[in-house]
């Protein structure tokens, strides 16, 4: 296999390595993205019963859970620990969830 080239604007939501389509490298072992917000964009409280969600605000201030988060910031959220998401300004993120679980997002907290 060679070289694979895309764009993020053409994957989903800028998820581009885990077993979904579209994807560059198929796995179930990790998912990546690389994602971009607009100040004011929000994602509800979620969590995953598998899948460890690492976060890294590569650029941009967010608020999840009522702290702020801003540029160089790593978060660490293991299974069952919900959390939501509001962009205070324009946000890019690079996500990783270890392992790959797809259907392995939850709304609200666990056990409601």
């Amino acid at each position: 296999m060679g070289i694979i080239k895309s764009n993020l604007n053409k994957l989903k939501l800028g998820w581009f390595v885990g077993n979904f389509e579209p994807s560059l490298y198929k796995t179930n072992d990790v998912e990546i993205a690389v994602k971009s917000y607009s100040k004011g964009d929000y994602e509800e409280l979620h969590y995953h019963k598998i899948a460890t969600e690492i976060t890294v605000i590569v650029s941009g201030k967010v608020k999840m859970n009522g702290e702020v988060y801003e540029k160089g910031d790593v978060l660490v959220i293991p299974p069952n620990h919900s959390t939501d998401f509001e962009a205070l300004e324009d946000t890019t993120t690079t996500v990783a969830k270890l392992p790959g679980a797809n259907n392995d997002k939850y709304l609200g907290k666990p056990n409601d």
